[in-house]
Protein backbone atom coordinates (compact mmCIF):
# COMPACT_ATOMS: atom_id res chain seq x y z
CA UNK A 1 0.00 0.00 0.00
CA UNK A 2 1.16 3.57 -0.30
CA UNK A 3 3.76 4.76 2.16
CA UNK A 4 3.92 8.46 1.37
CA UNK A 5 2.39 10.55 4.13
CA UNK A 6 2.11 13.54 1.79
CA UNK A 7 -0.54 11.85 -0.35
CA UNK A 8 -4.21 11.15 0.18
CA UNK A 9 -3.66 7.48 -0.65
CA UNK A 10 -4.61 4.76 1.84
CA UNK A 11 -1.75 3.39 3.92
CA UNK A 12 -2.95 -0.20 4.16
CA UNK A 13 -6.21 -1.95 3.45
CA UNK A 14 -6.57 -3.39 6.99
CA UNK A 15 -6.13 0.12 8.46
CA UNK A 16 -8.75 1.73 6.25
CA UNK A 17 -11.85 3.08 7.84
CA UNK A 18 -15.11 1.38 6.91
CA UNK A 19 -15.94 4.46 4.82
CA UNK A 20 -12.70 4.16 2.80
CA UNK A 21 -13.23 0.43 2.29
CA UNK A 22 -16.75 1.22 1.07
CA UNK A 23 -15.39 3.89 -1.27
CA UNK A 24 -12.76 1.53 -2.71
CA UNK A 25 -15.34 -1.21 -3.21
CA UNK A 26 -17.76 1.24 -4.82
CA UNK A 27 -15.06 2.45 -7.21
CA UNK A 28 -14.03 -1.14 -7.97
CA UNK A 29 -17.66 -2.08 -8.68
CA UNK A 30 -18.00 0.86 -11.06
CA UNK A 31 -14.87 -0.32 -12.88
CA UNK A 32 -16.26 -3.86 -12.92
CA UNK A 33 -19.52 -2.67 -14.49
CA UNK A 34 -17.64 -0.56 -17.04
CA UNK A 35 -15.54 -3.57 -18.02
CA UNK A 36 -18.64 -5.75 -18.39
CA UNK A 37 -20.10 -3.04 -20.64
CA UNK A 38 -16.85 -2.90 -22.64
CA UNK A 39 -16.30 0.74 -21.75
CA UNK A 40 -13.39 1.07 -19.29
CA UNK A 41 -12.73 4.76 -18.57
CA UNK A 42 -9.17 5.90 -19.24
CA UNK A 43 -8.99 7.96 -16.07
CA UNK A 44 -5.19 7.75 -15.84
CA UNK A 45 -4.53 8.77 -19.45
CA UNK A 46 -1.10 10.33 -19.73
CA UNK A 47 -0.04 9.39 -16.19
CA UNK A 48 3.33 7.70 -15.62
CA UNK A 49 3.66 4.89 -13.10
CA UNK A 50 6.77 3.01 -12.06
CA UNK A 51 7.09 -0.68 -11.29
CA UNK A 52 10.16 -1.26 -9.15
CA UNK A 53 10.86 -4.97 -8.90
CA UNK A 54 13.61 -7.45 -8.20
CA UNK A 55 12.03 -10.50 -9.79
CA UNK A 56 11.64 -11.81 -13.30
CA UNK A 57 8.36 -10.93 -15.04
CA UNK A 58 5.49 -12.72 -13.31
CA UNK A 59 1.73 -12.65 -12.75
CA UNK A 60 1.87 -9.73 -10.29
CA UNK A 61 3.81 -7.57 -12.72
CA UNK A 62 1.41 -8.47 -15.52
CA UNK A 63 -1.57 -7.60 -13.28
CA UNK A 64 -0.12 -4.20 -12.44
CA UNK A 65 0.66 -3.50 -16.10
CA UNK A 66 -2.82 -4.46 -17.26
CA UNK A 67 -4.60 -2.56 -14.49
CA UNK A 68 -2.65 0.63 -15.15
CA UNK A 69 -2.70 0.45 -18.95
CA UNK A 70 -6.45 -0.23 -19.04
CA UNK A 71 -6.90 3.09 -17.28
CA UNK A 72 -4.58 4.82 -19.77
CA UNK A 73 -1.38 5.02 -17.70
CA UNK A 74 2.14 4.33 -18.95
CA UNK A 75 4.20 1.86 -16.88
CA UNK A 76 8.00 1.77 -16.68
CA UNK A 77 9.63 -1.33 -15.19
CA UNK A 78 12.87 -0.83 -13.26
CA UNK A 79 15.27 -2.90 -11.21
CA UNK A 80 16.20 -0.95 -8.11
CA UNK A 81 19.66 -2.10 -7.08
CA UNK A 82 18.73 -0.93 -3.58
CA UNK A 83 18.75 -3.18 -0.54
CA UNK A 84 17.97 -2.73 3.15
CA UNK A 85 21.72 -2.11 3.60
CA UNK A 86 21.77 0.76 1.08
CA UNK A 87 23.05 4.06 2.38
CA UNK A 88 20.27 6.38 3.55
CA UNK A 89 21.36 9.07 1.07
CA UNK A 90 21.22 6.59 -1.83
CA UNK A 91 17.66 5.55 -0.90
CA UNK A 92 16.64 9.18 -0.43
CA UNK A 93 18.12 10.25 -3.79
CA UNK A 94 16.51 7.32 -5.60
CA UNK A 95 13.14 8.00 -3.97
CA UNK A 96 13.24 11.67 -4.92
CA UNK A 97 14.12 10.80 -8.51
CA UNK A 98 11.18 8.37 -8.62
CA UNK A 99 8.95 11.12 -7.28
CA UNK A 100 9.99 13.44 -10.11
CA UNK A 101 9.47 10.83 -12.83
CA UNK A 102 6.27 9.07 -11.74
CA UNK A 103 2.88 9.75 -10.18
CA UNK A 104 3.06 6.48 -8.20
CA UNK A 105 5.37 3.49 -7.84
CA UNK A 106 4.52 -0.17 -7.20
CA UNK A 107 7.32 -2.09 -5.45
CA UNK A 108 7.44 -5.86 -5.81
CA UNK A 109 9.95 -8.21 -4.21
CA UNK A 110 11.62 -5.51 -2.14
CA UNK A 111 12.08 -5.55 1.61
CA UNK A 112 9.14 -3.85 3.35
CA UNK A 113 11.43 -1.57 5.37
CA UNK A 114 13.13 -0.45 2.15
CA UNK A 115 9.76 0.26 0.52
CA UNK A 116 8.81 2.31 3.56
CA UNK A 117 12.06 4.30 3.32
CA UNK A 118 11.40 4.97 -0.37
CA UNK A 119 7.86 6.07 0.43
CA UNK A 120 9.08 8.51 3.06
CA UNK A 121 11.13 10.46 0.52
CA UNK A 122 9.37 9.99 -2.83
CA UNK A 123 6.52 12.46 -2.26
CA UNK A 124 4.21 10.19 -4.29
CA UNK A 125 2.21 7.06 -3.44
CA UNK A 126 4.53 4.08 -3.09
CA UNK A 127 2.74 0.73 -3.03
CA UNK A 128 4.24 -2.33 -1.37
CA UNK A 129 3.17 -5.24 -3.56
CA UNK A 130 -0.41 -4.14 -4.13
CA UNK A 131 -0.60 -6.44 -7.17
CA UNK A 132 1.02 -9.44 -5.46
CA UNK A 133 -1.17 -12.43 -4.59
CA UNK A 134 -1.96 -12.52 -0.90
CA UNK A 135 -1.90 -8.75 -0.53
CA UNK A 136 -4.67 -7.44 1.77
CA UNK A 137 -6.43 -5.98 -1.29
CA UNK A 138 -7.26 -9.57 -2.28
CA UNK A 139 -9.85 -9.64 0.50
CA UNK A 140 -11.58 -6.68 -1.10
CA UNK A 141 -11.53 -8.46 -4.46
CA UNK A 142 -13.43 -11.36 -2.91
CA UNK A 143 -16.17 -8.93 -1.85
CA UNK A 144 -16.92 -7.89 -5.45
CA UNK A 145 -18.95 -11.03 -6.03
CA UNK A 146 -18.93 -13.53 -8.86
CA UNK A 147 -20.02 -11.42 -11.84
CA UNK A 148 -16.40 -11.58 -12.97
CA UNK A 149 -13.56 -13.99 -12.16
CA UNK A 150 -11.50 -13.32 -9.03
CA UNK A 151 -8.47 -12.41 -11.17
CA UNK A 152 -10.52 -9.64 -12.80
CA UNK A 153 -11.82 -8.52 -9.41
CA UNK A 154 -8.22 -8.19 -8.20
CA UNK A 155 -7.55 -5.93 -11.20
CA UNK A 156 -10.59 -3.76 -10.41
CA UNK A 157 -9.52 -3.35 -6.77
CA UNK A 158 -5.98 -2.49 -7.87
CA UNK A 159 -7.38 0.07 -10.29
CA UNK A 160 -9.52 1.52 -7.50
CA UNK A 161 -6.41 1.82 -5.31
CA UNK A 162 -4.52 3.57 -8.09
CA UNK A 163 -7.40 5.97 -8.72
CA UNK A 164 -7.76 6.68 -5.00
CA UNK A 165 -4.06 7.47 -4.80
CA UNK A 166 -3.44 9.57 -7.91
CA UNK A 167 -6.57 10.52 -9.85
Amino acid sequence: MPHSPQTRAPEAVPQLSPLKVTNLLCRARMLQRAALDGNVPRLLRGRNLGLLCETQPDEAQALFHRAARELGAHVAVMRSGLSPASAPQEVQDTARMLGRLYEAVECQGLDAALVQRIGQHAGIPVFDGAAVAGHPADRLAELLGDKTPLADNRRFVLQALLLEAIA
